[in-house]
C-alpha cells in the first residue's frame, strides 16, 4: 500500500471515545495501513463528549469557516485536528455547535435517539467531502465505518458526482452489528431530496433506520467488508445478492493481510 492514499470516515473511533466494534476497527484499520506505508487521513464528529484539552484537539483555521446548507439552513463547519500518540497519524474532526457541541453521541440520556442524527449525518457527509476538497487531496481508496457516515458514499456518487479530484477514488464501507433501535427523523428523505438527489435513489430512506442506512451505502460502495462476525439477518442476506467484492469477516489479529490483500486486488 505505500504511497497510496487513503481516506478513512468513521462515525467513531478509539481512543477519543469508548471501544465499540466500529471504533477499535477503525483505529486499528488505519493505524495498520499507515504503518504499511500508505497515505492515510481520518475524519470523524468531534462529538462533545470527546476531551480537547486531554486529547490536544485544535482548530485548523484554513479549513474552517465555510457553511454547508443543510435542508435550506446555513450551518458554520468548523474542522479540529489532533494526533494519535505514537502512531504518527493525525485525526480531523468535523465540528459545529448545533450538532456536535452536546455531551452525547448518538442518543439522550433516556437512550433516545437525537432528533436531529438525520440532520448530523447529512453535516457530516458533506463536511468531510468539502473538506478533502479544500485539501485538494484525491483519495485512492475511501473506507466508510459506522453508521453516522452512511450517506457518505450516496453524496459522493451523487451531490458530488462532478468533482474529479473523486473521479478514480473507491468506496469500500465496512458494515458492524451495531445497529440502533427505531428510525431517524422520517424528513430524512426530503431533506437529502433538497439537496438534488433524485429520490429514486433514495426510496430506502422513507424508513431510515439502520439496515436502510446500511443498505443505501453498500448500495453507492464499489466494495463491502463484514466488520463483525454475526450481521443482522436482513443485511447478511442483502450482501449476499450483491454483485459487489464482498471480504468475510476477519479477527482482529488476522484482518492485516486479508485487508491488504483485498484492497489490492478487489478494489483498486
Amino acid at each position: 500500500m505505500k504511497e497510496k492514499k487513503i481516506l478513512y470516515i468513521s462515525s467513531e473511533m478509539m481512543p477519543y471515545l469508548p471501544e465499540t466494534r466500529t471504533s477499535k476497527m477503525s483505529f486499528e484499520v488505519a493505524r495498520k495501513m499507515n504503518s504499511k506505508g500508505a497515505q492515510i487521513r481520518v475524519f470523524m464528529p468531534r462529538f462533545g463528549v470527546i476531551n480537547e484539552r486531554r486529547h490536544q484537539l485544535h482548530e485548523v483555521i484554513r479549513l474552517s469557516g465555510m457553511n454547508l446548507i443543510i435542508n435550506d439552513i446555513d450551518m458554520p463547519l468548523i474542522i479540529k485536528v489532533a494526533s494519535v500518540p505514537k502512531e504518527r497519524m493525525q485525526v480531523y474532526f468535523i465540528d459545529n455547535e448545533e450538532y456536535f457541541k452536546r455531551k452525547a453521541v448518538f442518543t439522550n440520556e433516556d437512550n433516545e435517539l437525537f432528533e436531529d442524527n438525520d440532520e448530523r449525518a447529512i453535516f457530516f457527509a458533506k463536511g468531510v467531502i468539502e473538506t478533502v476538497k479544500k485539501l485538494n487531496w484525491s483519495p485512492d481508496i475511501i473506507h466508510i465505518q459506522g453508521w453516522m457516515a452512511a450517506l457518505v458514499p450516496l453524496y459522493l456518487k451523487e451531490y458530488f458526482k462532478n468533482d474529479a479530484l473523486f473521479t478514480d477514488s473507491k468506496v469500500v464501507v465496512s458494515v458492524f452489528n451495531e445497529p440502533f433501535e427505531g428510525n431517524l427523523n422520517e424528513d430524512l428523505i426530503n431533506k437529502v431530496d433538497f439537496d438534488g438527489i433524485d429520490k429514486e435513489k433514495i426510496e430506502l430512506l422513507k424508513t431510515p433506520n439502520f439496515n436502510n442506512l446500511l443498505k443505501i451505502a453498500i448500495e453507492n460502495a464499489d466494495a463491502v467488508i463484514q466488520g463483525s462476525e454475526e450481521l443482522p439477518e436482513e443485511l447478511e442476506n442483502y450482501l449476499k445478492n450483491i454483485d459487489k467484492p464482498v471480504l468475510n469477516f476477519h479477527k482482529k489479529d488476522e484482518f492485516s493481510q486479508a485487508y491488504l490483500d483485498f484492497y489490492n486486488s478487489k478494489v483498486l
